[in-house]
């Protein structure tokens, strides 16, 4: 039997959505630093006090806009978590400067799925990171969106990127209890990732929690 898809909660804000989020089964947490747009940014004064209390069987990500791989070293030595989520693609230096400089810390590249470019982007990126997430922003806006949009993209090319990429792959984008058999079915993720679905009035939402980790436990 093939083991369930591994839960990342998206969008913590504090010690206790932390501790309340790994309760319910989440093997990972995003701490959102500094967007253009979207849900869940904190300080990173808050992160650095966050990731420490969190157990080291459960990964977490610092979540980065920046594209400057000397300016994303320095953030993570700041909030010192266990992996980097590229929310962007890099525009100076390359995923090989990240990982030289920071040994031991997982490299995740965020794919925003828009068409056909998006398995080749997948592709390009994969080989020198840990993960590929894909997800439903559009960087290509004046005010770029890199997350947390609450809209799922066509997971026939997320289908593709899973089958192709070579890494595992984080489907994140909409995901609510009602549409999750399906993302399971029809992209076959590693694991989903989810922010909005499970908040409300953007505090993390125990029933909202509760009913989707039910949602994870009843997939065949």
């Amino acid at each position: 039997m093939a083991s369930l898809p591994v839960v990342k909660i998206c969008c913590i804000k504090s010690v206790a959505e932390a501790r309340s989020a790994i309760a319910h089964g989440a093997s990972a947490l995003g701490l959102v630093s500094s967007m253009p747009s979207g849900p869940g940014m904190i300080g990173e004064n808050l992160i650095a006090e966050i990731a420490p209390t969190v157990p080291p069987a459960v990964a977490m990500f610092l979540l980065t806009a920046l594209t400057d791989t000397d300016a994303i070293i320095a953030q993570h030595r700041r909030c010192r978590t266990t992996t980097i989520q590229l929310v962007d693609a890099l525009t100076r230096g390359t995923h090989r400067d990240l990982r030289r400089a920071l040994p031991g810390i997982k490299l995740v590249q965020v794919i925003h799925v828009r068409g056909e470019e998006s398995v080749a982007e997948a592709a390009a990126a994969a080989p020198d990171v840990d993960f590929i997430q894909l997800d439903s922003g559009n960087p290509s806006l004046a005010v770029k969106e890199l997350g947390g949009t609450g809209r799922t993209h066509n997971w026939a090319v997320s289908r593709r990127i899973v089958e192709t990429c070579g890494r595992p792959v984080f489907l994140a984008g909409g995901l609510r209890p009602d549409n999750l058999a399906a993302a399971h079915v029809q992209v076959g993720p590693h694991g989903f990732d989810l922010c909005s679905s499970v908040r409300t009035n953007d505090v993390l939402d125990e029933t909202k929690l509760a009913a989707f980790f039910a949602a994870v436990r009843a997939l065949k």
